[in-house]
């Protein structure tokens, strides 16, 4: 998902931060010239990440419920958010993955990037959000942007999506 913060200087919110492994990445990386903020609902993986990364802006929030504590970024990066529904049904999942992304969408300048659990697999966990990728594809076009890549090039049983403004 980095590819998708091609200039430097630009300011990359990490939804669902968990442990700050993709703030760990792009440090291993050599992209020190990005801004970095990460949210997280949980208190203890933000607990974690201030410990493991003082003076990195980590913070709890639930932005469904407090939207305005995205703020306006350049592009936010959704990694892992998406991937299981645990015992929500496809279609509850499904609903609230677009609640989600509508809003994060609103709060980006540039653009975002997130993956889901493909349909197109061998095996499938109910635990897991397996989506058809004409049901992001018509979801992204029709309430996001026309301007999006669909990548699932990288061996993964997923696939990343990149909506562009």
């Amino acid at each position: 998902m980095a590819d998708l913060l091609s200039e430097p200087g630009a300011e990359v919110l990490d939804l669902g931060c968990g442990a700050g492994h993709f703030w760990e990445y792009l440090q291993d990386t050599g992209r020190t010239d990005l801004r970095y903020r990460g949210i997280d609902l949980s208190d203890t993986m933000v607990r974690h990440c201030r410990a493991k990364f003082p003076g990195i802006p980590f913070e709890r929030a639930d932005v469904l419920s407090d939207p305005s504590r995205l703020g306006k970024v350049d592009y936010a990066v959704l990694n892992g958010v998406l991937t299981e529904k645990l015992t929500a049904d496809h279609d509850a999942m499904f609903g609230a993955a677009r609640q989600l992304l509508s809003t994060v969408f609103g709060a980006v300048r540039r653009g975002m990037a997130f993956n889901v659990m493909s349909k197109h697999v061998d095996w499938e966990r109910d635990d897991l959000f397996h989506l058809p990728y004409d049901d992001m594809a018509r979801f992204v076009v029709r309430d996001l942007s026309r301007r999006h890549v669909i990548r699932a090039d990288y061996g993964l049983y997923e696939y990343t999506v990149y909506v562009f403004k």
